[in-house]
């Protein structure tokens, strides 16, 4: 799951937003390098990782692609599975988007410390709002040019969109299948009680 995904499922608090984006930026054992629920923040977001990565519905969705592109698919779909979620943020959360992202705009400011590249990339993603940005199709072409400069072969992203464009009602349907049970998931990892509420607004989407 990419940004989106994982600050909505870690938790409210500060720490707990910070973790939920730090386990990107962060690796290798933690051992007390953070305040614990930071750190509990980034284990979360590991575990979310590795049961996404395994989950039979998230690997249908990536068969969907083109063989030649399976290696990247993963990339692709995180990002994707972000669109879908701020498009159909109101069936997943009680809070407004503009306000959830504000208050993770503000964390972030209050934050003099971030670690590597999200120090760097902090001041755009709240300039040009990243997160709620991903609410617009288009903007997802440049999200996935700008993954494509970190890659060793950035040719592999290279028409990416029209081919979601052409999967975008299939991997929709995928979405909505998986990210109910991803909160499941990330409620009985963390006993995060405010996540079954989310859960259950979740499940309820039927359109």
């Amino acid at each position: 799951m990419n940004f989106l995904a994982h600050l909505h499922l870690g938790g409210p608090s500060p720490q707990q937003m910070l973790g939920s984006l730090y386990g990107d930026f962060v690796k290798g054992p933690l051992d007390g390098r953070f305040p614990p629920q930071l750190e509990a923040g980034i284990r979360l977001h590991r575990a979310i990782d590795r049961y996404t990565d395994s989950h039979p519905l998230v690997l249908a969705a990536l068969a969907r692609f083109p063989r030649e592109r399976r290696r990247y698919a993963g990339i692709i779909l995180d990002v994707f599975f972000d669109h879908c979620l701020a498009l159909h943020w109101e069936h997943y959360h009680p809070q407004p988007l503009p306000e959830f992202t504000g208050r993770v705009y503000s964390v972030l400011r209050r934050t003099p410390d971030l670690p590597g590249r999200l120090a760097a990339i902090a001041p755009s993603m709240i300039e040009h709002d990243w997160l709620g940005s991903y609410q617009e199709f288009e903007v997802l072409g440049r999200v996935l040019q700008g993954i494509s400069r970190r890659l060793s072969r950035p040719e592999g992203l290279l028409g990416a969109l029209p081919e979601l464009r052409e999967l975008y009602p299939a991997l929709l349907d995928d979405f909505r299948a998986f990210y109910p049970q991803l909160q499941v998931f990330a409620e009985q990892w963390s006993g995060a009680p405010h996540a079954a509420s989310l859960t259950a607004a979740g499940e309820g989407h039927s359109t």
